[in-house]
């Protein structure tokens, strides 16, 4: 495996650590800066707002700039954003602290095209695995994030305002892996071919079955986790009980990378999807059970793994629908979906959970799993990957 995927996944795994420290601390900090509990997920809400804004620019930037450029952008807005988060701390300022979250979120969505940037770096017979791999840096974070969390959490006079100051240590890490990369641009249009317009791919079966998949398996586990904390809090659950949830739903979102990519060459998108579909259905099935510490990190630890077994197939089976020349609109068109809906279930998670409860917040959850499988098992039969064309 060439050493820029092994570089991009430690990249990964400094994201993903930041991340999940966000998620276990923003709903706390967005509680106690707001005093309201209908607004406690707004930070998450923005920072995916963020992140979903990104996505379309840091395709045209990809297109334009290159990989390496577009990554030290979004590294950098990053940088700002968490300035800003210290400063919406110190200040008690509610408003300050979600323009800081939606600055990190765009961050974020920068980095989410590392998983192709990945496979723009190995060979055909790699891909599947290059893209897993990347993935697989979440497992570190699954045990840094988490760790990071509980740590700082304290370290200042002003509750979580270590957290945001070890994030800043991970982005500056991670700006500096970057700056050594060496990072190849993607793959042009051969040519005589030019590249079809959105409207035209969203026309493409293979193609939307992908992107539909990936959108509604990344919102059902996003808003499922987002919940977590305050339905845990809620349950009577402590801080250290919460992040030890949310790190074992992280690693099982995460550790099985190292071999999805082999079991999706082995056995194919459908069979892959299918199987994660039936944990994501298990997984909203543990809420109706009481809510003790391991009924929670069971059915987290399933949403986890269902996670991976159905937004990795497709990241990777879209991969096979374009053209060269499409791949930056496609990829930046996959995410703007993926994290529209997403942004929306963080912003619903907390009035949900509030309003209904955790254990009916699962169960509405349980229609759009079926829509993910029937979508998976139908729609892959259609017709033959564009492989030949993208080669």
């Amino acid at each position: 495996m060439p050493l820029t995927v092994w570089g991009l996944a430690l990249c990964q795994a400094l994201l993903v650590s930041g991340n999940i420290l966000l998620i276990a601390v923003s709903p706390l900090v967005g509680a106690q800066l707001s005093g309201d509990a209908d607004w406690s997920t707004l930070p998450v809400a923005t920072q995916l707002l963020g992140l979903t804004a990104a996505t379309l620019p840091s395709g045209w930037l990809t297109a334009r700039l290159g990989r390496k450029r577009t990554f030290l952008i979004g590294n950098a807005a990053g940088l700002i954003g968490i300035a800003i988060c210290l400063l919406a701390l110190k200040g008690a300022a509610f408003p300050l602290f979600t323009l800081g979250t939606f600055a990190i979120g765009m961050s974020i969505g920068a980095g989410m095209l590392y998983r192709f940037a990945a496979i723009d770096a190995a060979s055909q017979s790699q891909r599947d695995r290059a893209l897993s791999l990347v993935m697989a840096g979440g497992v570190i974070a699954a045990f840094a994030g988490p760790w990071l969390a509980r740590y700082t959490q304290h370290a200042f006079a002003t509750p979580f305002l270590g957290c945001f100051v070890g994030l800043a240590g991970l982005y500056a890490l991670a700006l500096l892996l970057l700056s050594r990369l060496e990072l190849p641009s993607p793959r042009g249009a051969v040519d005589g071919e030019s590249p079809r317009r959105p409207g035209q791919l969203l026309r493409e079966p293979q193609l939307l079955a992908a992107v539909v998949i990936a959108t509604l398996s990344y919102a059902i586990m996003n808003l499922a986790m987002t919940a977590t904390p305050l339905a845990m809090t809620h349950a009577g659950h402590g801080f250290a009980d919460v992040t030890n949830v949310i790190q074992w739903h992280i690693l099982a979102m995460f550790a099985p990378s190292f071999v999805t990519g082999d079991l999706t060459r082995r056995f194919g998108y459908r069979p892959m999807i299918a199987a994660g579909s039936l944990a994501l259905l298990a997984s909203l099935l543990c809420a109706l059970l009481p809510t003790t510490f391991w009924t929670f990190a069971i059915g987290l630890f399933l949403l986890g793994l269902g996670w991976n077994f159905t937004f990795l197939p497709a990241s990777a089976w879209l991969t096979t629908t374009y053209r060269p020349g499409e791949a930056p609109r496609v990829q930046a068109i996959n995410d703007c979906a993926v994290f529209s809906l997403t942004t929306l279930s963080a912003l619903l998670a907390g009035p949900l959970n509030a309003w209904l409860g955790w254990q009916t917040l699962n169960l509405l959850l349980l229609p759009l799993v079926m829509v993910l499988m029937v979508v998976g098992l139908g729609m892959s039969r259609l017709q033959r990957p564009l492989i030949a064309k993208r080669d």
